[in-house]
């Protein structure tokens, strides 16, 4: 789960990381008052879930408190629209304002997970600032990555191990390494996904402070970190991801024109490599899940088809805990409700296929049952 750059910058700030001074704003007198607390001149950055929001005229340095209730006025109940946001953009609810920082120069860093190694990686680099993902792609050689053993965890020597990288001066080693523990720390006792500040600054005084920050977090966590649960902004959230947030079933909206419905990530990823292979793109990855109920996947469905992308839609469950009866009664109790304009494929095995098939058979509804993956993959191909 995403969560915004002021949230984030509570998280960071609380495990020692210094960020500039500011705060959050709702209304554009917020923003003058704020601005007139930092001395007049300051930072107006617009609060979303997406990148780019410089580039997209999100963010500005004012003059004034006039010029900071100006700019966030126009910001304020507006969609910004920006790299990642496609089209639509995503509304601006709230306005950062924070004091301007002296740069002197601008780093990136950012802990992850690497799944390949199983172990955190610390990802560093002197180009910070600019869009990571062109440096990787064109200049790798300027990236530095440093993995974390899990069974030491983060060490002193591996803090002057990436300053180095950086070619930081000898006086920014210590406290460099003292920042990047606390980063560390945040990233391991919170349980993050990420945890990216972009730029870090070296101010003109020879200071470090996290000028921008961004952490996603572990949603399976939750339940241990009730405070970042809490944080969760349902407003940035594609309105179909939302739905199927608040029914329990995990969907990613994607760019194709094939609704998949599967139970099970790794079937699901398979889905989506047969659907791909047959010249078609999924327009979704959605997992009912291996113990799906009858109403989720009712819910399911009515998500799949309520996606104006759609134009076929691929079901394909392996039936354990989820019977493929108790699926078939969810795509005919679904169907009943909703109104369906575009061609169903259903390929079902495991427990109870064949009631399932039957179930399916003697409803009011037209689908096309698939012997094994390969056949439905090819009717999703045969169908315009």
């Amino acid at each position: 789960m995403k969560i915004h750059e002021y949230q984030a910058k509570e998280v960071l700030k609380s495990f020692g990381v210094a960020v500039p001074n500011g705060r959050v704003a709702t209304t554009a007198d917020e923003a003058r008052a704020i601005a007139e607390e930092l001395g007049g001149r300051a930072v107006v950055k617009a609060q979303v879930h997406a990148g780019g929001r410089g580039k997209a005229g999100g963010v500005k340095v004012v003059a004034n408190p006039d010029e900071a209730a100006e700019f966030a006025a126009g910001l304020l109940g507006s969609n910004l629209i920006t790299a990642q946001t496609g089209p639509q953009g995503v509304p601006v609810n709230t306005v950062l304002v924070e004091e301007p920082v002296d740069i002197a120069q601008e780093l990136y860093l950012s802990v992850t997970v690497d799944g390949a190694a199983k172990s955190p990686v610390i990802i560093a680099s002197a180009a910070g600032g600019m869009e990571i993902e062109e440096i990787a792609e064109e200049s790798p050689e300027k990236i530095t990555q440093v993995h974390i053993d899990p069974l030491i965890g983060y060490q002193p020597f591996v803090g002057r191990r990436v300053a180095a990288a950086l070619e930081l001066d000898a006086a920014l080693a210590r406290p460099f390494g003292a920042l990047l523990g606390g980063i560390v720390n945040a990233f391991q006792n919170k349980d993050l996904n990420l945890v990216e500040i972009n730029p870090l600054v070296v101010t003109g005084d020879g200071s470090l402070l996290a000028a921008d920050g961004k952490i996603d977090t572990d949603e399976n966590s939750h339940f241990r970190h009730r405070d970042l649960a809490e944080l969760r902004d349902a407003d940035q959230e594609d309105p179909l991801e939302r739905n199927a947030n608040d029914k329990g079933v995990q969907y990613v909206k994607l760019d194709g024109d094939v609704g998949c419905m599967v139970n099970g990530a790794g079937l699901a990823m398979a889905t989506m490599d047969v659907i791909a292979q047959v010249g078609h793109a999924p327009a979704n990855f959605l997992d009912v899940g291996g113990g799906g109920t009858e109403e989720q996947v009712a819910e399911a469905f009515k998500i799949i088809v309520s996606d104006p992308d759609v134009k076929k839609v691929l079901i394909n469950v392996f039936g354990g805990i989820l019977r493929c009866d108790v699926l078939a009664n969810g795509i005919v109790s679904a169907y009943k409700e909703v109104d369906v304009n575009v061609p169903i494929i259903v390929r079902m095995t495991g427990t109870n296929a064949e009631e399932g098939a039957e179930i399916l058979r003697n409803s009011d509804i037209t689908v096309a049952v698939a012997a094994d993956l390969n056949d439905a993959a090819t009717k999703v191909a045969e169908i315009n």
